[in-house]
């Protein structure tokens, strides 16, 4: 992992969950930008399992459980089509809210992955 993108993507996936989850508690339903705010999360998701991917081959292995390491790597890259699912099937407020729940929980699975490729428990 890289630390800085790391915080990115926190950092994105945290503003994302309150703007939904606001919007929800307000009644909007799930629109353009709920929606595609949780397919960028999904976006930065992949390409940051692109760069754990490629990053033990330059010399920045993780330094902590690979197999916890990647079990939270596959399992946070499901959540946010899951929530857009959920929100395109279920068009009422509280599907905004699931969204926002969903990038909530995107940021802290990257923050719990963070913590064990730097081996930091």
């Amino acid at each position: 992992m890289i630390e800085w993108f790391m915080w990115v993507q926190f950092a994105i996936a945290c503003v994302i969950g309150v703007v939904a989850v606001v919007l929800g508690f307000v009644g909007r339903k799930p629109n353009d930008y709920t929606v595609g705010g949780l397919a960028l999360v999904e976006l930065l998701l992949l390409v940051q399992l692109v760069v754990a991917l490629v990053a033990p081959a330059v010399g920045n292995p993780p330094q902590g459980n690979v197999l916890e390491f990647w079990v939270y790597a596959v399992s946070v890259v499901l959540v946010p089509p899951a929530t857009i699912v959920w929100a395109l099937v279920d068009r009422t407020r509280w599907s905004t809210v699931v969204l926002g729940a969903g990038a909530f929980t995107a940021a802290v699975m990257v923050y719990r992955m963070w913590q064990i490729w730097f081996a930091l428990n």
